[in-house]
Formats: C-alpha cells, structure tokens, sequence
C-alpha cells in the first residue's frame, strides 16, 4: 500500500449521501447541499454538519425544522450548483428548476425532483462539532424514478453513486433490531 496524508485519511470514510436541506425563513424558501450526514442509531434521527458559514444556518437555527431532500445521482450537476452558491443572493429553487411540495409538518419545502424527502425537527445543536442533530417527522419516497443511486461526496471534489445492490435480507432477517 502507499502512504496517504493523514489530512486527506477522511476521503477513505464518507459519512453519508449528499443531501438537499430545506429551510424556510418565514418568508423565503431555500436550500443547500450538504455532504456529510448521519444516521443516529436505527431510530428516525440523523445529523448534519453545517454551521454560520451558510446561509441557510440562520433559517435552520431560528425555525428549528427543515426537510432533507435526497437526490438521485441525476440530480449531481444539479446538487453541485446549488453548493456553489448563496442564497443570500440567488432563488435557488427558481435558478434550478426545483419543483416544491407541500410538507406536512413543516414550512420548508419538500423538493418534488428528488428520490426522497424526509421532514426534520431540530432537537440540538452540537456547535463544538457543527454537528446538527435532527429527528424525523415524516419521509417520503418515489419509487418510480429510474434513477435511484445515491450520491457520494468524497472529500475533494469527485463523488461516486451507489452500484449493485447485493440482497441478505433473509440471511439478515433474525439478526436487526426489530427484524427486516
């Protein structure tokens, strides 16, 4: 094997696929791209990592809700663009041509072009970290897309989509919390 810098060891361990985050103001919808999230233990709680440097941030913190919005792989030009722009000065949802819908129990948005939404509740901010904790309210799925392989962040500006699927459930079934 050949040495790696330990500063570039996080590239071997992405956390999670890249995710749309809803927010909503009061007044104005927007979103952002975050790369690395969490699932907490097999419970409807997750975290991300975010903090002041986005816009985004104040909306999250003042309105303690937002929506995750999971994109397919189509969807990666489309995940980068909205990253590598401010909502303090773009509708991101108008510039993208993002479809919104409705959420159920919370003011941001659900993005209808997505694989899936998942409506959160803030319950911590982790600011030593900028970790955010959240607790999922209600998710929603579309199977009928084509296209269903989540995106991956890397660290340094490539990312990978999942591949073959490789089904154990059975093997699986008596062995996860709460079975399959």
């Amino acid at each position: 094997m050949d040495s790696l810098k330990l500063s570039r060891a996080f590239t071997l361990i992405e956390p999670g696929p890249v995710v749309l985050v809803t927010t909503n103001d009061g007044a104005r919808d927007n979103v952002m791209t975050i790369t690395w999230t969490m699932v907490l233990g097999f419970s409807a709680q997750f975290a991300i990592t975010t903090g002041p440097w986005n816009h985004s941030y104040a909306a999250l913190r003042e309105s303690r809700e937002c929506v995750l919005a999971i994109p397919a792989a189509d969807l990666l030009d489309t995940a980068v663009g909205i990253g590598t722009c401010s909502g303090a000065d773009t509708d991101k949802f108008a510039r993208f041509g993002l479809r919104r819908e409705k959420a159920a129990h919370v003011r941001a948005p659900l993005i209808a072009d997505c694989l899936a939404n998942i409506e959160c509740r803030v319950v911590d901010f982790v600011d030593q970290h900028s970790i955010v904790v959240l607790e999922g309210l209600a998710a929603y799925y579309d199977g009928t897309r084509d296209e269903k392989r989540l995106l991956h962040a890397v660290g340094d500006g490539t990312f990978t989509a999942d591949g073959e699927g490789f089904d154990r459930r059975e093997r699986m079934r008596d062995k996860l919390p709460g079975g399959l």
